[in-house]
């Protein structure tokens, strides 16, 4: 019996056919799964670089808010001057105006550089007074008030210099910008290096931009961010409280107990849509709710922490639904087959182990909500505000600000020192970001249970 003769006789013999030689097809897809590897690598090269290009932007003209430039200098507090009637009284005190703290400060400054031994020139003592920064006065006189003791007394004082000569040693004033700004002058600038050579001016570490409240026009280095600070924390307070057990009540609800008919298909419909309505929407949602109908007040934490809420439900809602469906079916029938209720079920088993999920998703939602800007412009929140609120309860419907606002409203301003002031409220924003982040991903760690 003869062998059955090959079905392609030429196979033995044709080289092309080999396993170690491409053919054209084959160069070709591997020639394309090349490129698109190319443009894959290529993308995220891209996208690198424009994320450093950005933090190098944003830490290069933010750092320097959070250094400043000091006078130290001891200071005589006149017991004439601030106390006439020498009986300590805070009610006779507080009649002691800035503008007598700082003609003490600008005396001080005075006798300080005749103690130097340093020339003047021909600067006058108005002009000398003008290298103090404004907000200085102010400082002084709260410190007398908390204190009436000093009184009478020598102290060492440590005050803002102006902003002026603050940007002389940041780079933002120059001897030819300040020939043409009625607000400082060459001759102030080559005193303020004779100052610092002498170590009456110094750049320090500036603790007050992140405790001291925002200031007027002509002070941008005395701004701060204690009040937009304490009005964020308070916002993310409110939308915790009132987003988490909601978001995580309506998601149990809806993917445990509520029928599968047209209704909750609508009902979900709509949560994905509000997940995708812009952030402005819910802003004039809140102004026409929360403040026209309900008549809170306008700049309130209270009223930007339920329009937040407004807006974080759905970011909560979505991923929480994810993580409860996550969760094996076995797990449910198992708990239910040894005789738990579907409550027991869903409290003992399904909760903890779509716990990391939940957390992940409500966290993830409170930082796209602390950097949140449009809906808390339309709520007033825009307001320059000096007092800090007070504490919660009440301190909810004080007016106050918060970190984006109060970045926006910085932006807005002509003195260049805001703009660098801006940049470093960015930096204190993705500081909050990257640590509720970060707290994201350890709580996932943490209850991550497999099966």
């Amino acid at each position: 019996m003869t062998a059955s003769a090959p079905l392609n006789p030429r196979a033995h013999h044709d080289t092309r056919a080999s396993l170690l030689v491409q053919d054209p097809r084959t160069k070709a897809r591997n020639a394309t799964e090349k490129r698109f590897r190319a443009y894959g690598l290529s993308a995220i090269v891209l996208a690198l670089l424009a994320l450093v290009w950005l933090l190098i932007s944003i830490f290069g003209n933010g750092l320097p808010a959070f250094k400043q430039s000091f006078i130290t200098m001891p200071v005589t507090l006149d017991a004439a001057l601030l106390d006439k009637g020498g009986k300590r009284d805070p009610a006779d005190l507080a009649k002691a105006t800035t503008i007598a703290y700082g003609k003490l400060l600008a005396s001080a400054l005075q006798a300080e550089i005749a103690a130097k031994g340093i020339d003047i020139g021909a600067i006058k003592p108005k002009d000398l007074a003008k290298m103090i920064s404004e907000e200085s006065p102010a400082t002084l006189r709260n410190r007398v008030l908390a204190d009436p003791a000093l009184i009478g007394t020598t102290v060492q004082v440590t005050v803002l210099a102006s902003g002026r000569i603050d940007g002389y040693y940041k780079g933002r004033v120059t001897m030819e910008s300040a020939a043409l700004d009625k607000n400082t002058s060459p001759e102030q600038l080559a005193l303020a290096d004779k100052l610092k050579t002498a170590g009456v001016l110094s750049m320090q570490v500036n603790p007050g931009f992140l405790t001291m409240p925002d200031a007027s026009d002509k002070r941008p280095e005395a701004a701060g961010l204690g009040v937009a600070i304490m009005g964020s924390i308070y916002m993310m307070l409110v939308v915790l409280v009132l987003a988490l057990p909601i978001g995580v009540a309506a998601s149990v609800y809806l993917e445990e107990f509520a029928p599968k008919n047209k209704i909750t298909d609508l009902i979900e419909v709509n949560i994905a849509n509000l997940a995708a309505v812009p952030s402005i929407v819910y802003g004039i949602l809140g102004l026409s709710i929360f403040i026209n109908f309900a008549g809170l007040p306008q700049s309130a934490p209270i009223v930007g922490g339920l329009v937040l809420t407004l807006m974080t439900l759905p970011r909560i809602i979505i991923p929480t639904r994810a993580a409860l469906k996550a969760v094996p079916p076995s797990i449910r029938d198992a708990a239910l087959g040894v005789g738990a209720s579907r409550l027991q079920t869903i409290t003992h088993h399904v909760l903890p182990l779509a716990m990391p999920g939940i957390l992940t998703g409500t966290i993830i939602g409170l930082a796209q909500a602390l950097g949140e800007t449009a809906p808390l412009l339309l709520i007033g929140m825009v307001a320059f505000v000096r007092d800090f609120p007070g504490a919660p309860p009440e301190g909810l419907f004080d007016p106050a600000s918060a970190l984006p606002v109060q970045i926006y409203n910085w932006t807005q301003r002509g003195d260049p020192g805001f703009v660098e002031r801006a940049s470093g409220a960015i930096i204190v924003l993705l500081v909050f970001l990257i640590a509720m982040n970060a707290v994201a991903i350890y709580f996932r760690r943490k209850f991550e249970r497999r099966w």
